[in-house]
């Protein structure tokens, strides 16, 4: 499957404009993943698709297009309205929730897989207390001491995070998968050995492991067989590290 991009999309976001940016639409379908780049921690600048935090997850949406055996599954990325997180006011949460509430118009009752890199993935952990959200991939979290678990209760959640990343802490991420896994999550931590922030070193193998994770999560066609949806895990030939259950 490829991606077919619509040129309105791309535009930057406003307050007005909508949350949701679809890359794939199909006719009927079965399941969405849900794309959030990072961002920074305080910034009120508006967020442009050619920000080095936008372009990092392209390559991940592309990868995710190309796995997909069946066209019938939706593929959009959250559009922020500005480029920071900014304390209490949470803005790129903000943004991720309206567009779920979006995609819920779009495609009602459709199971959500959200995978989010830095700001994006402590905005997809947040968020994923949304009916419809089935799962949440994260790459190199932002997880601050205290972020709230209690959302992720019956969720997968698997938190993918380079030992040599140096602007989001492993450390972090271990101990929120630990207190996620103690609130009811079905948590996994991998570490991917030598990984930096930017996903570079190594990048097939973290498009790869965000594939084969994605795949699991996205429930699988009816009558289809295969390890698409299956309860195995293919992370454990996927990421050059150590997966912690």
């Amino acid at each position: 499957m490829t991606v077919r991009e619509q040129t309105s999309i791309d535009e930057p976001a406003s307050a007005h404009a909508p949350a949701l940016a679809v890359r794939h639409l199909p006719r009927s379908p079965r399941a969405a993943v849900l794309f959030l780049h990072g961002g920074r921690s305080d910034s009120r600048a508006p967020s442009r698709p050619w920000h080095l935090a936008a372009v990092r997850m392209k390559p991940f949406v592309r990868a995710v297009a190309r796995a997909i055996p069946d066209d019938d599954i939706l593929l959009a990325e959250v559009r922020y309205r500005v480029r920071g997180w900014n304390g209490g006011d949470a803005d790129s949460l903000r943004d991720a929730r309206r567009a779920l509430d979006e995609l819920q118009r779009l495609a009602p009752d459709v199971p959500v897989v959200l995978v989010g890199h830095s700001m994006g993935g402590r905005a997809a952990l947040r968020a994923a207390g949304a009916s419809q959200v089935r799962g949440v991939l994260a790459l190199a979290p932002w997880c601050p001491e205290g972020e709230p678990v209690a959302q992720l209760r019956n969720k997968e959640v698997v938190v993918l995070h380079g030992d040599h990343d140096r602007v989001t802490d492993p450390r972090l991420s271990k101990a929120f998968v630990h207190r996620a896994r103690a609130a009811g999550a079905r948590a996994v931590f991998v570490g991917m050995a030598g990984g930096d922030h930017a996903m570079l070193r190594d990048a097939g193998n973290w498009h790869r492991t965000a594939v084969s994770t994605v795949l699991e999560m996205v429930p699988p066609a009816s009558g289809a067989t295969g390890t698409t949806g299956s309860t195995g895990d293919a992370r454990d030939t996927g990421a050059s590290g150590v997966s912690e259950r």
